[in-house]
């Protein structure tokens, strides 16, 4: 039975990344750049949330989460295959209660959203949007899917190690640079 007070914390917490991401990162960023770029900045954070959640859903969580080895998952999970509306997830909490995987998966998403935004902060007016379009969904696939892996997967190398990083430190901040 799923744990109705960690879900909603958890949805709030999602819906609290998105808002941070988009418009928040948008918007601060629009206002780092020259004026004749500010769409160009926003267009860019926008299609790279669209862009990161469908990678997220298609390969990146089954590749982050799925079994595999200490480095990176396998496809077991391609396009969040033998998930369930009944399928739970534990937390960490203790005595340890159990949150819909769905909600699990949306939640880190959302970290997997606001990484490739950070990036966009180092690259602002110094890309072309084809060109970042191109990085971001290789740099996801090649960095972050196997860094989230090793962080946050029960038998990743970094997890096993006896690092905690519940907010992203390791995965997010990191890899974005």
């Amino acid at each position: 039975m799923a744990d109705t007070g960690d879900t909603a914390w958890v949805l709030a917490s999602s819906a609290l990344v998105l808002m941070m991401t988009l418009p928040g990162l948008a918007l601060f960023y629009g206002g780092l750049v020259r004026s004749k770029n500010i769409l160009s900045v926003l267009m860019q954070c926008f299609v790279s949330a669209g862009l990161i959640g469908v990678l997220w859903v298609v390969l990146g969580y089954s590749l982050a989460f799925g079994s595999g080895n200490a480095f990176i998952g396998d496809a077991s999970q391609f396009f969040l295959r033998g998930m369930t509306v009944e399928s739970l997830v534990a937390n960490f909490a203790t005595p340890p209660r159990q949150i819909p995987e769905y909600v699990y998966v949306m939640f880190q998403g959302m970290f997997a959203i606001i990484t490739p935004a950070l990036i966009l902060g180092a690259i602002a007016d110094r890309m072309r949007f084809s060109v970042w379009v191109a990085f971001i969904g290789l740099w996801f696939l090649i960095v972050y899917c196997p860094m989230a892996h090793m962080v946050w997967a029960t038998n990743g190398w970094i997890f096993k190690s006896g690092a905690i990083d519940f907010a992203g430190g390791f995965v997010v901040h990191m890899t974005s640079g």
